[in-house]
């Protein structure tokens, strides 16, 4: 029993605490775009009942203040939050373009780089190796330059047929990244295997994160559009995906950290799994 008492003298599983990581976290999501009302209403309404029953659970039970003003302050703060979320799922539709177009937007240099580190790994790998992957990484360069281009056409004009392009590229890179994934798994030597997973790791972290962006500002038929033309799934490339690894990696694009964007990696994985990518 004196081990769940002592759980509140942590800073961080305080009531207190655990109010200003959702604020800091929310802060994060709303930064890139993501709003609750892209989540689905079912699943906000889920997200906020637990979240309404753990936060007043804790300022019950909260040591800290429960009995207090700042307890009541803190009670306050809890309900605003809580009314704040609410409002969250409220339609937001033309902030929400705009702020995911710029997001995807900004994650263009970042998906050329890596491009651009898969087109110079071959030079490390056995000649044998080095042919196998070049064909499987061959169509990067033109799908990720063709993606970067229809992203600027639609932050400039986010209208219903610069989305039907972009939703329409995303897959097909999203396709050869998937494809390329598999066929790396077929190199037997371990170091050029890792070498090579982790070179298309990269581009696959991005496609997925773009894919998810995508998603967030498509309706429910246009994913399940785009989700029919994906045949390489998620599912059959996840073993050969280091989500350590991809959680690094967008932690250092927002500046936030790794388990903010572990969080996310996973949200964005298995929202694109159960969409039928």
């Amino acid at each position: 029993m004196n081990s769940f008492s002592n759980i509140w003298q942590h800073p961080k599983t305080s009531a207190a605490g655990i109010l200003i990581a959702v604020v800091t976290i929310a802060g994060v999501f709303s930064q890139q775009g993501v709003t609750l009302g892209s989540l689905g209403t079912g699943n906000v309404v889920t997200f906020i009942s637990a979240l309404a029953t753990a936060l007043l659970g804790l300022m019950a039970k909260d040591p800290d203040g429960s009995t207090n003003q700042s307890g009541n302050v803190a009670k306050l703060g809890a309900w605003m939050l809580i009314a704040i979320l609410i409002s969250g799922t409220l339609p937001t539709v033309g902030c929400t373009k705009a702020s995911v177009a710029q997001n995807i937007v900004n994650w263009t240099p970042s998906l050329e780089s890596a491009v651009a580190t898969v087109d110079s790994t071959a030079s490390l790998l056995d000649p044998a190796d080095a042919a196998i992957f070049t064909a499987a990484t061959v169509s990067f360069d033109a799908g990720s330059n063709l993606l970067a281009t229809q992203a600027k056409a639609y932050l400039a004009n986010p209208a219903a047929g610069t989305l039907a392009q972009l939703q329409a590229q995303i897959v097909v890179l999203q396709q050869q990244v998937n494809s390329a994934l598999l066929s790396a798994a077929k190199i037997s030597n371990p170091n050029s295997q890792q070498h090579v997973l982790t070179s298309i790791q990269a581009v696959a972290t991005i496609v997925t994160a773009i894919l998810a962006l995508v998603q967030s500002v498509s309706s429910k038929t246009a994913v399940a559009q785009m989700a029919a033309q994906s045949n390489v799934k998620l599912a059959a490339v996840e073993p050969y995906l280091d989500r350590g690894a991809a959680a690094r990696q967008v932690a250092a694009h927002y500046g936030e950290p790794t388990t903010v964007a572990a969080a996310q990696v996973d949200q964005a994985m298995q929202q694109a799994m159960q969409s039928g990518f």
